[in-house]
């Protein structure tokens, strides 16, 4: 820095000061020593989890593989004839920053617990909660989040996130991140992101590593996974919290996240009441067919018959340009289905009401996935219309999430995250496949600007939450 030639300059026997320049110095100076401040408060806010030397402050749970200390590394060996091992932080934390840098053999999966538990009442004590996933497979699902022992998948890199996929390098060293504050998750992997969670199931646990069970399998005996410059932050961890641009998964039932409420979504169904709708030939909710409990909204087993018993159901209000997402759960042998622009003028009689219809079927054991052409009643088709792809993924025991995207003309379905059906209304080769199917005889048929949201009551159970709207 040459202040004192630049501020200072002599000129006829007299020194001039460039006050500009001076006080450019001066705010450069003051910046430079606020950022070597926030460093220093920063770095404050570090401590190690690991000594370095031994394991003191952890203890181990469940199984019975080995864990090493050797340079500053933990190693976990794998070993036969155990369940998965689990070295806990004897600490619990709730709001954090952990970071650590890890390595594992390939071909061995493993994982690190955070805010996770062991108790009695649960499953006799087995070890239950978060888990940072690390995964050297050809699936590559390292930095996903799996509830371990409890709901399985919570954010799955392969269909959440495929492009944090290529973060994790096999065989070498790695640094992960982990921050978890308030409702909000989110991981990386040598700096890139790769899960963005909102869910509230368990805001305080330990943090754990785990060498992960290989039962009886010699090949895998001696497969190895560790960790090395474990530090976790514990205060002040808003400020330190990294923004991401990838897809949020927001696992609170029937909730908006501070995300989607800032990205324009609202709730359409609220969880607990009626609010909102209304029976598709009625002005009321129906007074049978349909039940709220637990945050479901259920349908009821009836005949098996088209709105016979409780009849469909309505969003009191209509939607032209929209994202719709719903999570939904079919019983064996289940029909119903999600339709839009729906006009609840037409037809007024027996049956279901008119609109364009998301197609909810178990296509195994229900005979309206033989009929129509070429599949178009299955799961995700756009009903007698168009099919969906083959290469949908469905789950009948789970739940399952559904998507509709409507951008004036332009269409998609999407199921569990994949586009299975795609079109455009509003022209000749739509009218023209309008007229080959069982809604010919409706005039304009999916043509129209706006109209209701509807779930079906097909006689069937089937569970309905997490019903979002965002308006485009």
């Amino acid at each position: 820095m040459q202040c004192s030639q630049d501020c200072l300059r002599a000129k006829d026997g007299n020194i001039y000061i460039n006050y500009d320049l001076l006080k450019m110095h001066k705010q450069l100076i003051l910046l430079l020593i606020g950022c070597l401040f926030s460093g220093f408060l920063y770095a404050q806010d570090w401590v190690p989890l690991f000594n370095g030397k031994n394991l003191k402050g952890w203890k181990k749970l469940s199984g019975k593989a080995e864990y090493q200390v050797k340079d500053g590394i933990i190693t976990g060996i794998s070993k036969t004839g155990t369940p998965n091992t689990f070295l806990v932080t004897e600490k619990e934390y709730d709001d954090f920053i952990l970071e650590f840098e890890f390595k594992v053999d390939n071909g061995f999966n493993s994982g690190v617990q955070f805010r996770s538990q062991s108790l009695k009442e649960y499953n006799n004590g087995i070890v239950h909660g978060y888990q940072f996933e690390i995964d050297p497979s050809d699936k590559r699902l390292s930095g996903g989040v799996y509830d371990e022992a409890r709901r399985g998948w919570l954010y799955h890199p392969l269909t959440a996130n495929p492009d944090g996929k290529p973060a994790f390098e096999n065989e070498v060293w790695n640094k992960a991140r982990i921050e978890a504050i308030g409702n909000s998750i989110r991981t990386w992997i040598n700096g890139v992101p790769c899960s963005n969670l909102w869910d509230d199931m368990t805001p305080k646990g330990f943090i754990a590593l785990q060498v992960h069970s290989i039962g009886n399998d010699k090949a895998h005996e001696g497969k190895t996974v560790s960790w090395k410059n474990i530090r976790i932050c514990t205060t002040n961890v808003a400020q330190f919290q990294t923004d991401v641009n990838i897809p949020e998964i927001n696992c609170i039932a029937n909730s908006l996240s501070s995300a989607e409420d800032k990205d324009g979504w609202a709730l359409l169904w609220d969880g607990k009441t009626t609010d909102g709708w209304r029976g598709a030939k009625i002005n009321t909710f129906p007074a049978k067919g349909w039940v709220i409990e637990n945050g479901l909204l259920k349908v009821k087993k009836d005949s098996g018959g088209e709105s016979a018993n409780g009849g469909d159901i309505v969003t009191t209000k209509k939607y032209k340009n929209f994202i719709l997402k719903f999570d939904f759960k079919i019983t064996e042998g289940a029909n119903s289905g999600v339709k839009y622009f729906v006009n609840t003028d037409l037809n007024q009689g027996e049956g279901s009401a008119i609109g364009c219809e998301f197609q909810i079927l178990d296509d195994n054991k229900h005979p309206d996935a033989k009929l129509g052409v070429k599949g178009n009643r299955t799961v995700g088709s756009l009903y007698d219309l168009i099919p969906a792809i083959a290469s949908k993924k469905f789950n009948i025991k789970e739940f399952n999430t559904g998507m509709i995207v409507v951008k004036d003309n332009k269409v998609e379905h999407w199921l569990n995250g994949v586009k299975v059906v795609e079109y455009e209304r509003n022209n000749q080769m739509w009218n023209a496949l309008v007229a080959y199917s069982k809604f010919k005889n409706w005039d304009n048929f999916g043509n129209a600007a706006e109209g209701h949201l509807l779930l079906q009551d097909h006689g069937d159970e089937v569970w309905f939450k997490n019903l979002k709207i965002k308006e485009l």
